[in-house]
């Protein structure tokens, strides 16, 4: 038989046989939000905190 007319056997994968196996989980549950405003909020609480720490140091 040639290598075209064979069937290809579907082995598992090297991380499967070693037990490895990534299970993936659909969830709806959380906050969503785009990237963008997610690091907007990140640098608006940075700069508040050094604000902050400018206006009222703690030592």
């Amino acid at each position: 038989m040639s290598k075209k007319g064979r069937r290809r056997r579907d082995t598992p994968g090297m991380f499967s046989a070693a037990g490895l196996v990534r299970y993936y989980e659909e969830s709806d549950v959380g906050l969503k939000l785009k990237p963008h405003i997610l690091i907007a909020i990140m640098v608006a609480f940075t700069v508040a905190v050094i604000v902050l720490s400018k206006l009222a140091p703690l030592a």
